[in-house]
């Protein structure tokens, strides 16, 4: 669910031989995962659809259901594991994708630096691990990121946004551009590095 530009689903159709279906509200990154599916062979694999994911269900039951960084999808992180689970099959997994704080932020501005809209937007690790055996699953694997992925992740932007300044200069969108170059990496290093995490948190119910 939210499945963006389809990286993840189309190489692990490349990779791992899976068969998934992706469904996205952008109509943009839906077409752009069709793309990704086709220059990586995988078209016969995979399916992407453009629509609302709050709604979708699997027609069939699947091994693997995932929601990765868009769990506003079902609500929250509950929610969205209740509406991944009605496409799963039993002793399937659930994959999330969810943001957490390495460190409770001081203050609501400080919350507000790392592009949450307030300290209970997200939970400490400790707090987002034990959530999900409140309401029925296990932990049974999580891959979190570092600092250093964080950093290539962030910093990728900037790059991005650098060579497009360079090639585009008098577009009409330049003056905003460099407003957000010029301020991201400082805001970054004082807010999300410090203080935000990110981890992958696979879930089988009990």
């Amino acid at each position: 669910l939210g499945s963006g530009s389809g990286e993840m689903l189309c190489t692990w159709a490349r990779d791992h031989g899976v068969t998934g279906t992706g469904i996205d509200m952008s109509r943009l990154f839906t077409e752009q995962a069709n793309l990704r599916a086709r220059e990586l062979g995988v078209a016969d694999r995979v399916e992407f659809l453009h629509g609302d994911a709050a709604g979708y269900v699997s027609d069939d039951k699947v091994d693997v259901a995932a929601c990765l960084g868009a769990t506003w999808i079902g609500g929250g992180v509950a929610g969205t594991i209740e509406l991944l689970a009605q496409s799963l099959r039993t002793g399937g997994i659930i994959l999330i994708g969810e943001p957490y704080w390495r460190q409770a932020p001081p203050t609501e501005d400080v919350a507000r630096g790392c592009l949450a809209g307030s300290i209970s937007d997200f939970l400490t690790l400790p707090e987002l691990v034990a959530s999900f055996g409140h309401i029925g699953y296990d932990v049974v694997e999580m891959v979190l990121a570092d600092q250093d992925s964080w950093d290539r992740y962030e910093a990728a932007k900037w790059l991005t946004m650098r060579r497009w300044l360079d090639a585009h200069p008098d577009d009409e969108v330049a003056e905003d551009v460099r407003a957000k170059l010029t301020s991201e990496p400082e805001r970054y290093a004082a807010y999300t590095r410090e203080y935000l995490g990110w981890g992958v948190f696979a879930l089988m119910a009990r």
